[in-house]
């Protein structure tokens, strides 16, 4: 563990991490825990790629692989084209817009995220959160987004943001000038803040649902419904296994009956 802490080899690190796998898969899945698993293996918050080989060694190379190969060419069009079913806001016309816009268009960059990170914000709008109860009230979409990501100017203090922040479940972290142009990508969670490999919206995403597996994380309520359908309907995860609302399957039919896709060419 002396090794792994203090060696500056990649290579190294990410054989070590391989080798300490088990380990720390029963840290994590030991109900009694009281071990900090970032303490523990520090090498998450300094070195990129640890959370995706991870949640590979967990499942396959399939499995880690199936939104970023899916979710472009199949589920980014038929989720816009359900998008457009829904009750018109500004808001939700400016997602559209976003998703469906190409480099170069003349949208506001600095309010607008770029078009994969509009296409599932319309996705979070088609799975909103489910009805609060007595002692949680009801979260609206447009409040659910900030649970999903939150966007942080990169001339503001990093720090001073997570100090700020109450404990809750691992949300995307985007850093950058504006929102269409973003710089870095962090998985935050429990106030630390876990740097993404990812320089695109989608890779970033598909790292912050893996953390759930890799830290044996619960789904934050406003996102559940979201979540599960990534869970189950593209990773392919517990298929028939896991609770889904009826909204939930009654979407995956549609998109899986009646099929938009595009070409790779397009």
């Amino acid at each position: 563990m002396s090794l792994l802490n203090h060696t500056t080899d990649n290579s190294l690190i990410f054989q070590k991490m391989r080798e300490t796998f088990l380990h720390r898969q029963k840290l994590v899945n030991d109900p009694g825990r009281s071990v900090d698993i970032l303490s523990s293996f520090p090498r998450f918050l300094d070195t990129k790629g640890l959370v995706d080989q991870d949640f590979t060694l967990l499942f396959d190379d399939d499995t880690s692989s199936r939104l970023l190969q899916k979710w472009d060419l199949f589920f980014k069009p038929n989720v816009i084209k359900e998008a457009k079913q829904l009750t018109s806001t500004p808001e939700l016309r400016h997602l559209v817009q976003s998703a469906e816009s190409l480099q170069g268009d003349d949208l506001d960059q600095a309010t607008t995220y770029d078009q994969e990170m509009a296409s599932l914000l319309l996705l979070l709008h088609l799975l909103p959160p489910p009805p609060g109860g007595l002692k949680s009230p009801k979260i609206s979409a447009s409040d659910a987004v900030e649970r999903l990501v939150v966007f942080h100017k990169s001339c503001c203090s990093l720090e001073e943001h997570l100090r700020n922040q109450q404990g809750r479940q691992p949300y995307l972290l985007a850093v950058g000038r504006q929102k269409s142009k973003i710089d870095s990508f962090y998985i935050t969670m429990d106030k630390h803040p876990i740097p993404c490999k990812a320089i695109r919206f989608l890779g970033a995403c598909d790292e912050l649902f893996k953390a759930h597996f890799v830290f044996n994380l619960s789904y934050d309520v406003a996102l559940v419904n979201f979540y599960t359908f990534l869970q189950t309907t593209v990773y392919n995860i517990d298929v028939g296994k896991m609770k889904e609302s009826p909204r939930l399957r009654e979407l995956r039919a549609r998109l899986l009956n009646h099929p938009v896709a595009l070409t790779p060419c397009e």
